[in-house]
């Protein structure tokens, strides 16, 4: 049985507290957000692999799965 992947995830900037809902790359890491709000560029935390496993509501999708990330 195979376990659903989330796509989306509300990430929220650490910077203005600013939060939007955006799709993730299914196969990769991203690494780098432009805040959609004051601009502010976002990485991940250290030991995160991207920034939507660190300021995310979901991780991202390889994290999900289980697999070793970028």
């Amino acid at each position: 049985m195979s376990k659903s992947i989330l796509l989306r995830s509300t990430i929220t900037c650490p910077h203005c507290m600013h939060q939007a809902t955006e799709n993730m790359p299914e196969n990769a890491c991203q690494y780098f957000y432009t805040c959609t709000y004051c601009g502010e560029l976002i990485k991940p935390k250290a030991g995160d692999c991207c920034v939507f496993c660190s300021y995310g509501t979901v991780p991202c999708p390889p994290i999900q799965r289980g697999d070793q990330c970028c």
